[in-house]
């Protein structure tokens, strides 16, 4: 199936360093006058993870959800050195122009956080405040995992993910049953909230298309082959939403980041799984609310 809250395939056209053109989709929705909420994704996701929040906060906001470079409907460059750090980055300060924006409320969850906490550091003109679900500041995120085992060991897919092929081929296998495990697995997935059928299906047909499945475990490849090179303080108010039912991620995480932001504030949602924003989605806005106002 095709999810969909617009009827229209909507893309912003960007150009790399190298000159060569990447679409990246997007889905919007609210008046072009109100201030731009920009929402990014992280893995195994697509825009789709954003449905709750989209429908909460398109009365107040530009709210536009886009697809990454390698994701849904956006471009698929080949190569791993096209999913680089510096690259993602500059992917988002050509959409929030491109958009018709001098700035957006960023919001983001998994590696779209890790995205979204160096580009805020890097262009804070961009960025009014910043909402993370469920992802580590980077800075801290090496030195964290090399001091605390249960960090290390939860980390174990992103070392599996630097061996070629297979990674791909475990995701594909048996019509894609890894990714519903992701989502519904007893454990790991949406434990409180719903994640139903169509929701797995609209995984599925996002990760079906050619490319998509490398493109995506190319983010961690190229993370380990081109290092991110450590960033500024963040000086912007910074709102960190935290599922503590994280498998992969230690709930210690989320305040560790006090250390690098000067406006930090960290909300604990107990019963939620990683997949917070959709697990609690009221919570979640609830917390969104009150810290933009």
């Amino acid at each position: 199936m095709r999810p969909c809250i617009s009827n229209l395939l909507l893309f912003v056209t960007i150009w790399t360093t190298d000159s060569e053109e990447v679409k990246i989709h997007y889905v919007a929705q609210g008046d072009v006058t109100k201030p731009l909420m920009l929402f990014v994704h992280g893995f195994p996701e697509f825009w789709y993870s954003w449905r709750y929040q989209l429908r909460k906060f398109k009365k107040d906001y530009r709210v536009v959800a886009i697809d990454l470079r390698g994701y849904g409907d956006s471009d698929k460059p080949s190569g791993v050195a096209n999913y680089q750090m510096s690259k993602i980055v500059s992917d988002l300060k050509q959409v929030i122009p491109a958009l018709g924006y001098r700035s957006c409320v960023l919001v983001a969850h998994d590696w779209g956080g890790t995205i979204a906490w160096t580009f805020t550091a890097m262009h804070p003109e961009l960025v009014d405040k910043l909402i993370v679900m469920n992802c580590p500041h980077p800075s801290i995120f090496r030195s964290y995992m090399e001091k605390n085992m249960a960090q290390f060991k939860k980390s174990w897919y992103i070392f599996f993910f630097q061996i070629p092929f297979l990674p791909e081929l475990s995701v594909r296998a048996n019509d894609m049953k890894a990714l519903e495990r992701i989502f519904t697995g007893r454990k790991d997935g949406v434990t409180t909230g719903k994640c139903s059928t169509d929701d797995i299906e609209a995984y599925k047909y996002a990760f079906s298309r050619p490319g998509a499945v490398t493109a995506a475990i190319n983010y961690y490849r190229a993370t380990i082959r081109f290092p991110p090179k450590r960033i500024p303080r963040i000086s912007c108010p910074v709102l960190t939403i935290w599922g503590c039912k994280d498998t992969a991620l230690e709930t210690g995480l989320a305040a560790a980041a006090d250390a690098v932001v000067d406006n930090h504030t960290v909300k604990y949602i107990e019963e939620a799984s990683h997949w917070v924003m959709m697990d609690t989605p009221d919570k979640v806005n609830k917390h969104m609310t009150d810290f933009l106002k």
